[in-house]
């Protein structure tokens, strides 16, 4: 008997935003955005005073930036053919995923005048923190005749957020395109933001060119959300607040000159005036001085009582701030407290800045990779995969650590990991004059040795006590980890 299948749905229904059509300066964005700054696109001007004016802004972001621009970029091939990876990876100018690393170095560095930045464009991207959207439109040129024609990628052109005036959304809140005021359509009012006049738009950008990043993102909202939206308030206040305690620093700190007047030109309107000018115009220094008439008087008076201080406020709004960005570490400031807890703390931390990368990696891959492939060698193609490295996940080799991997038989020593040993650690290279062949071999105890170097580099731990794995010193011979190898080793110089 048939089993009986149910319909799949095909079509929408519902919708996303209530009307497509074009959304920006004539229409809402975000219809829950009560701020009158930070409602788009004055919210770009807002956001940018910002991050340009306070420095623990500013901080936040590049807690969160920088480690996503120092992670290594790869192509992985991702079951792509070579041609495609090797075509996607230069036009990106990003390694291969497990290409020989000495063979890669060897080779010169290709141009890079009129080709496109990865780490440039990255930068870029990371914009999108700062405003919840950055956007960009693709440009490729041709290279090769016939059967070898392929699209290049020059450039990805930003396309800054201050000149959209327009986003068109369908219905069911996908993006359509975007429009751009023409420069010549901008006014500069008197402080100094630049609004459009109206128009005809010349610059209509279909989705199909384009390349969005977005941050946190709701449904149908393509200005997407700003990290520094929470920090709005605090930022706010303590713009005030520092406002206020410039202030009272000069009331308080400076004075105020004071001149009495004498009896008989208290009533002297005109003599009033002129010891107010002079105490107005009296100015502190090596050759100062002030003369006045018997009977007068003159002193600096500063305001009694204990002046308000505005600090504490100040340091808590900086606190808030960065814990917006979940960088709870920034808050230490070198004042003691728990640093486990902020190891605890700069883990999720961490996570988070990697959420921020693969989030970039999604669009890129989705938009500049797969796009790539498509342009060039069809939509069945299989497409390589954008990769990075895990944010945090490099450690520094210690000492301690290599022992025990050469001891678990997982690392082997040899001369090209010597040599990275001595540039990392900043050590002078090998001694050319040296016979490791006639050098004596030590009569001191291997283990003792390993308990040595370690309690050097940690003076609290013991190797003995601790539970590491005593392994034999570093001698000039390779250890015998495999048993077949060892008579053909035995010369080379090492570590160990």
């Amino acid at each position: 008997m048939a089993l009986k299948k149910t319909a799949a749905p095909r079509t929408e229904k519902g919708y996303i935003v209530s009307s497509a059509g074009a959304m920006g300066w004539g229409g809402s964005l975000d219809q829950f955005e009560q701020t009158t700054d930070l409602i788009w696109p004055v919210s770009v001007w807002t956001y940018t005073r910002m991050v340009r004016e306070d420095a623990r802004i500013s901080s936040v972001l590049r807690a969160i930036g920088l480690p996503i621009r120092r992670t290594t970029w790869r192509i992985r091939s991702n079951g792509a053919s070579d041609a495609v990876t090797a075509f996607v990876a230069r036009n990106l100018g990003l390694p291969i995923e497990g290409a020989d690393e000495e063979q890669a170095a060897s080779k010169p560095p290709p141009r890079t005048r009129g080709r496109f930045s990865w780490d440039k464009h990255l930068q870029q991207a990371l914009m999108s923190l700062r405003y919840g959207h950055a956007v960009f439109e693709q440009i490729y040129r041709i290279e090769g005749e016939g059967a070898n024609t392929r699209a290049v990628l020059r450039k990805l052109a930003p396309r800054p957020q201050s000149t959209i005036s327009k986003w068109n959304v369908a219905r069911d809140g996908g993006l359509v395109s975007i429009e751009q005021q023409p420069a010549s359509a901008f006014t500069v009012t008197p402080n100094g933001m630049a609004i459009p006049t109206g128009g005809p738009m010349d610059s209509v950008l279909p989705v199909g060119r384009l390349v969005v990043y977005l941050h946190e993102p709701d449904p149908g909202v393509w200005i997407g959300n700003s990290l520094l939206r929470p920090a709005y308030k605090h930022w706010k206040l303590k713009d005030e607040l520092m406002r206020i305690e410039a202030a009272a620093a000069r009331r308080h700190g400076i004075g105020v000159p004071v001149i009495t007047a004498n009896d008989t030109e208290s009533d002297d309107q005109e003599r009033i005036d002129e010891l107010r000018d002079i105490a107005s115009a009296y100015r502190g220094g090596e050759s100062a001085g002030l003369a006045l008439t018997h009977g007068e008087t003159f002193v600096v008076a500063s305001p009694n009582g204990t002046p308000m201080d505005p600090r504490r406020a100040i340091e808590y709004h900086d606190h808030q701030m960065a814990l917006v960005a979940l960088a709870h570490f920034l808050n230490l400031d070198g004042k003691g407290g728990s640093y486990a807890l902020a190891s605890v703390q700069a883990d999720t931390f961490v996570q988070s800045v990697q959420t921020v990368a693969d989030d970039i990696r999604d669009t890129a891959q989705a938009h500049i990779v797969e796009d790539l492939v498509d342009i060039n060698f069809g939509e069945d193609e299989p497409a390589p995969l954008l990769v990075c490295d895990e944010i945090g996940s490099r450690q520094d080799a210690t000492a301690a650590a290599l022992q025990m991997l050469v001891a678990a038989g997982l690392l082997t020593p040899d001369p090209r990991l010597e040599a990275f040993i001595r540039s990392a650690t900043g050590l002078p290279g090998p001694d050319p004059d040296a016979d490791p062949a006639t050098e004596p071999e030590p009569e001191h105890d291997p283990v003792a040795d390993v308990d040595q170097m370690v309690k050097q580099l940690h003076p609290f731990s013991s190797s003995r006590t601790s539970g590491r794995v005593a392994v034999a010193p570093h001698t000039r011979r390779r250890p015998t980890v495999h048993k077949k190898a060892e008579s053909s080793q035995q010369g080379d110089p090492t570590l160990w």
